[in-house]
């Protein structure tokens, strides 16, 4: 179901899944699976702040979400890798609503393809910075709220990137593989305590970022390159950003309330093939 198709204020009809009177956090909401689990969620009923360092684009997709859902959303302009703007993000939200149930710890970026042997060393840097340091920051700062209230769910964006890696792609394997030591050590150490951590591993999805890497694949056929890698997925094709939104959804509903230091596949079976 797209951002389009969702029933203004409609509630999901399992009431494990619902979200109503609950707060959830997006980050790299500006992108396109941001904007869909916002969706997801302010279709459940939740509050939404929105948060991503694309100023424009943040506002046009809180909007959206908005229109779409007749959600309560808020967006705020942060940078997921610095330390003040996550203590902005958390305390603008804390002061707004009072409490975080869910974040959707999801800012990331794909850097630009290079070989480890002339990978530029600003590029590892920027890579890991937004990938990983921005993924802590997440925890970091909103595990102390989570852990006051004795509640919460949080899902971390990884990928199927963290457990193969591909050539010229090193900086973005390594910060996913780093994501999900992230993710298990977080679960380890607040099981018991009402909040989980999980990760989500998505494979290919039809979004901005996976067009240009499967463009960088073969730049002379960019089209050709995509749907040559569609195909290598038993379904035939990439996932859409809502599929990705829904599993989101359920890992930080109650229907998941057992379900802690995941790393969650939805990848269409491509990583069951040869």
């Amino acid at each position: 179901m797209s951002i389009e198709q969702q029933d203004r204020g409609a509630a999901d009809p399992h009431p494990d899944r619902d979200f109503s009177g609950r707060v959830a956090v997006v980050t790299g909401g500006a992108g396109d699976i941001g904007r869909a689990a916002a969706a997801a969620f302010a279709a459940a009923g939740a509050s939404v702040v929105l948060v991503d360092v694309a100023a424009q684009r943040l506002s046009d997709a809180c909007a959206e979400v908005a229109e779409a859902t007749g959600g309560e959303l808020v967006a705020v302009e942060a940078d997921a890798r610095d330390a003040t703007d996550v203590r902005r993000y958390v305390d603008a939200t804390m002061q707004q609503f009072g409490r975080i149930d869910v974040l959707f710890n999801n800012a990331g970026i794909e850097g630009r393809p290079a070989p480890l042997a002339e990978c530029p060393e600003d590029l590892f840097d920027e890579v890991m910075s937004v990938n990983v340091r921005g993924i802590f920051l997440g925890l970091r700062y909103v595990l102390p709220v989570m852990l006051t209230a004795r509640r919460g769910s949080i899902v971390n964006t990884a990928s199927i990137a963290s457990f193969v890696a591909h050539a010229g792609r090193g900086p973005y394997s390594a910060s996913k593989h780093a994501i999900l030591g992230l993710t298990k050590a977080a679960a380890v150490e607040v099981g018991g305590s009402g909040v989980r951590v999980n990760a989500i591993c998505p494979g290919p999805v039809d979004t901005r970022m996976s067009r240009t890497i499967t463009a960088n694949l073969d730049p002379a056929d960019p089209a050709g390159a995509f749907g040559r890698v569609a195909a290598r997925t038993p379904e035939g094709r990439f996932a859409t950003p809502d599929e990705i939104a829904s599993v989101v959804r359920f890992l930080a509903s109650d229907a998941a309330s057992y379900v802690n230091g995941a790393a969650w596949l939805v990848d269409g079976g491509f990583l069951a093939g040869p």
